[in-house]
């Protein structure tokens, strides 16, 4: 039987619109409280006699403060922002996904979009210029489909896999490349796979490129000048890994020159330090390229996604009430 009287505090923006849906679906009798997330005072005084902290962040502060916290849930699958060391003893980390869907249609339909030179063709008739080889066959050319078309994942987990399966559908071939090669890509539907060793085979063969790994010491800088010199003048990058896994400078050079087709960047170089602060998002005037399409870190941040991670929120917390096991613990390093 659930324990009535547990206390949650939810420090995430993200949440905060789905709230009576969240509170919803609580344990009976919990309390929530919902200071400003970017009040960090506001957040250490909520959670002093707090079971719950719902929140990417918890700081060293925040932690000391709690009394009898039990459980930290992050709202995502980034847990580098709890201080973990400064927790109370047996305070377990959680953190929840349901991003990939919408990360692939993101991937996808970025795909389509640069491959099919749309970015370009819509700029040029807000000017009256239409660029279609029907009206400027000097100007235009024959755009190809995704039908055929060779896309490389540089990463395959469940981000690269699922833009997979919507990729395939258009009839798509597909490669990838991973850490450890462990991807069977027949039980995939790829052509092949290998090991980030192999990465230079995969550029070569790729139209489009999805990169969709973690920022790590290894994969910092993993495509430089060299790697994308290797990909032909009409290939596609996607990046909804990291921003710095692709040399910030190298890229600016490629699509400024043409040597690479298009871009979608989706993970920058420079993020504001505040909401609602304006910030570039690179040294570089990327937003000059036409050949780029420019989002805020936005590709998985849907309705869908954050209904579906405050469901997860809420089963866990529904399991720590019960004294059940918890899922998707985030293990200490």
């Amino acid at each position: 039987m659930n324990t009535p009287g547990i206390r949650i505090v939810v420090a995430d923006s993200n949440l905060r619109p789905l709230s009576t849906e969240f509170e919803r679906q609580l344990p009976v009798g919990s309390t929530v409280e919902w200071p400003d997330p970017t009040d960090p005072v506001a957040v250490a005084e909520a959670v002093v006699k707090a079971d719950v902290l719902v929140s990417g962040t918890c700081t060293a502060a925040t932690a000391q403060a709690a009394e009898r916290l039990r459980l930290v849930h992050a709202a995502g699958a980034g847990t580098d922002g709890i201080d973990r060391s400064a927790l109370p003893p047996g305070t377990q980390v959680a953190c929840t996904y349901h991003h990939e869907d919408s990360m692939a249609e993101y991937v996808a339909a970025s795909a389509v979009l640069l491959r099919r030179g749309l970015l370009c063709q819509d700029a040029a008739l807000r000017e009256g210029r239409w660029l279609s080889p029907v009206y400027a066959p000097e100007d235009a050319g024959w755009q190809p489909t995704l039908a055929g078309a060779t896309v490389g994942f540089v990463g395959f987990g469940h981000i690269g896999a699922r833009s997979w399966q919507l990729l395939r559908a258009f009839g798509a071939r597909g490669l990838t490349v991973s850490r450890r090669g462990e991807v069977d890509a027949g039980a995939q539907g790829l052509e092949w796979s290998g090991t980030v060793d192999d990465l230079p085979h995969l550029l070569d063969r790729s139209d489009i490129v999805v990169v969709a790994v973690p920022l790590t010491a290894a994969t910092r800088g993993l495509l430089g000048a060299p790697e994308l010199a290797r990909l032909h003048p009409e290939s596609v990058l996607i990046n909804v890994g990291r921003g710095p896994v692709v040399d910030e400078d190298a890229l600016y050079e490629a699509l400024h020159s043409g040597r690479l087709g298009g871009a979608a960047l989706d993970v920058w170089y420079a993020y504001p330090s505040a909401p609602g602060e304006r910030q570039q998002p690179s040294r570089h005037p990327f937003h000059t390229l036409p050949n780029v399409l420019m989002t805020p870190h936005s590709s998985g941040l849907t309705r869908q996604t954050f209904a579906a991670r405050a469901a997860d929120i809420a089963a866990n917390i529904r399991r720590l009430a019960a004294g059940e096991e918890l899922t998707n613990i985030v293990e200490r390093p």
